[in-house]
């Protein structure tokens, strides 16, 4: 344990995102994980279908992983956390395939998104804190070619995450203007957590 944490347990982190464990790692938070075994499309469709946009998506998404991972280890504090892609208005989860993924980038070339970043804590059924921080992020245009290079060389990693890209990755080729704060960008808007953690009493304030 840190000396910064006051937490009687590590958080648990209900994802398997590897950016996710890094930032909570490099701010000296102790964590383990315990990937949530939910149905992310299936949360999706019905709310997609009435209209819903991005930020609403995030947010059901980041609850119900928090929710569910917490049902199964009570009494400790769980972290959900997700994120959606507005493409003027049309909102973008993870590709399906590759196809799909070059799709996307076709569709980011050359315009400008909004990235959703959901965050929930929650202890057992009981939600303790929430929130959906966004970042605007400017695609340059992209040439079949550069399309073709980068989805060769990224792989399957394409799959991962809404646009087809992770920034701390081979993704940072495709921008030429971001605006928002750095891990709103990586999946895990931590300044707002860390603020609850330490009203909670788990951190030292």
């Amino acid at each position: 344990m840190t000396e910064l944490w006051r937490g009687v347990a590590p958080l648990l982190l209900a994802s398997k995102s590897a950016a996710r464990q890094r930032l909570l790692a490099a701010a000296g938070i102790p964590f383990e994980t315990c990937a949530a075994a939910i149905d992310e499309r299936a949360i999706e469709a019905p709310l997609l279908a009435s209209g819903a946009g991005a930020r609403t998506v995030a947010l059901h998404l980041s609850r119900a992983k928090a929710l569910q991972a917490g049902a199964q280890r009570p009494g400790r504090l769980v972290i959900g956390a997700d994120q959606t892609l507005c493409l003027e208005g049309r909102v973008l989860g993870k590709p399906a395939d590759r196809a799909a993924a070059a799709a996307q980038l076709a569709a980011l070339s050359g315009r400008t998104h909004e990235l959703y970043s959901g965050c929930c804590v929650a202890r057992e059924n009981t939600i303790l804190f929430e929130t959906v921080c966004v970042a605007r992020l400017s695609c340059r245009k992209f040439s079949p070619a550069f399309i073709e290079t980068y989805m060769a060389q990224a792989g399957d990693s394409l799959l991962s995450s809404a646009g087809a890209y992770q920034l701390e990755g081979l993704g940072i080729h495709l921008f030429d203007a971001i605006e928002g704060d750095h891990t709103t960008i990586l999946g895990l808007p931590l300044l707002p957590l860390l603020q609850f953690l330490r009203e909670e009493g788990s951190l030292l304030s």
